[in-house]
């Protein structure tokens, strides 16, 4: 009890020597005194809590961008950059020379189109003093096009300008070197494409039902002519037009002293080149030289009729002739203003002799005799399929029907068959 009391109130001190341990692994550490923290002393250079530590390294210009690098540390950047700069100049100016061309072509033209036409250019109503570069409407960077309509004789005309990819030097390069080795590829041009879609009677069809159209449909058999295929053509496109053009490949060849010795005539009847070819038109090819292409009037379509609703004639007249590099179009603003007038001379003078109609039509009911065979021999293939099918399902019923023993009969039947037919096949080859 004493020993308790005295542990309360702190009368007992701990020994100084300590209990030996029961355990005698730890013995030689009892000895030992107890560690002490070693003060944190930072090394030179390195960072502190408080901030970086101070260093005896002066400030010196090192840490300047502008002297760490220089430009040519930036080449490959450069080259990049200079690369993006051609190319977005190269098509910048490209764009602006294509769109000078057209604008080139539509002035020089448009006082032909305005004076032979009561609408030009896609507004659907007549501006006599429109801008002539509002007549032409960009379909791409290089191709062009505009719209004429309101004239006697004529539904409407279509002209497209397709001109170089100047934009693209690279795919202008590739296409010229491709022409140059295949036949298949043409070269890169600028070209003027005009189509005339004549009324060919049929103005009461078109032509709506507004105040003043009755005057023109009083007027409906005037407007029509024959029908035929006749042509003018660059002799360096005759060979290309007839491998492309199945109206013109139904023709025949013919040069003519009106004529340039580079020109031909391409056409189905003698009395039809009399007819059209005449003194003006002949005058206006020799003006544009050899940038002229051709000239066609045709009934038939341009790819090869495959269907009886292929060969219905629709009437079309197609005028194609090259840009000049100079924009000068003094030489074939007569040819376009000729061309504009060709169906005021079909439907006066284009109506020929019974046998010359004879004559062109024999071509057509010769085609026309070739697709309606080709339809009874494809209706008959499929009729004889039919019948195959018919066949193979009754002997497969037939077939199913019969237990394994009577199958094998069946099959060996069915060879005997086939082996008999074959022997007599040969035999009568033989």
């Amino acid at each position: 009890m004493a020993d308790f009391l005295k542990n309360i109130i702190g009368g007992s001190k701990s020994s100084a020597t300590p209990v030996p341990s029961a355990d005698s692994d730890f013995a030689d550490f009892a000895d030992a005194p107890s560690p002490s923290p070693v003060p944190f002393e930072p090394a030179a250079g390195s960072a502190t809590l408080g901030g970086p530590a101070p260093t005896s390294v002066p400030y010196t210009k090192w840490y300047n961008i502008h002297e760490r690098y220089s430009l040519s540390d930036f080449r490959g950047e450069g080259i990049i950059l200079a690369i993006i700069a051609v190319i977005f100049s190269l098509h910048f100016i490209g764009t602006r020379l294509n769109r000078a061309k057209s604008r080139a072509w539509i002035k020089a033209h448009a006082p032909v189109l305005t004076s032979e036409f009561a609408v030009v250019g896609f507004s659907g109503t007549p501006q006599p003093d429109q801008i002539p570069e509002k007549l032409l409407k960009a379909k791409s960077l290089f191709e062009y096009a505009t719209y004429a309509t309101g004239r006697q004789n004529v539904a409407f005309m279509d002209v497209k300008l397709s001109l170089k990819k100047r934009f693209n030097p690279i795919m202008t390069f590739i296409e010229t070197v491709a022409a140059f080795f295949f036949d298949s590829f043409g070269a890169p041009e600028d070209s003027v494409e005009a189509t005339i879609y004549p009324f060919d009677g049929k103005e009461a069809q078109i032509v709506p039902a507004l105040p003043g159209a009755a005057e023109l449909r009083s007027k409906d058999s005037k407007s029509s002519f024959d029908g035929f295929v006749w042509a003018i053509v660059n002799k360096d496109k005759m060979k290309q037009l007839r491998e492309e053009r199945y109206d013109v490949s139904i023709t025949f060849t013919k040069d003519n002293s009106k004529l340039p010795i580079w020109a031909t005539v391409m056409s189905e009847s003698a009395e039809v080149t009399e007819t059209l070819l005449t003194n003006e038109l002949a005058s206006a090819i020799k003006k544009a030289g050899d940038l002229f292409d051709y000239l066609i009037v045709s009934d038939q379509p341009v790819d090869k009729p495959t269907k009886m609703d292929e060969t219905i004639p629709r009437k079309r007249i197609y005028l194609r002739y090259r840009l000049p590099s100079s924009n000068n179009y003094d030489d074939l603003t007569p040819l376009l203003s000729y061309f504009v007038r060709i169906p005021d001379h079909l439907a006066s003078s284009a109506h020929f002799r019974p046998e010359v109609l004879r004559k062109i039509k024999s071509v057509r009911d010769e085609n026309i005799k070739q697709i309606q065979k080709a339809a009874e021999d494809e209706k008959a293939e499929e009729r004889q399929a039919e019948r195959d099918r018919a066949k193979k399902a009754k002997r497969d019923a037939e077939l199913n029907a019969l237990d394994a023993k009577a199958q094998k009969k069946f099959l060996e039947r069915e060879r005997e068959k086939e082996l008999r037919k074959s022997a007599k096949k040969q035999t009568v080859r033989a």
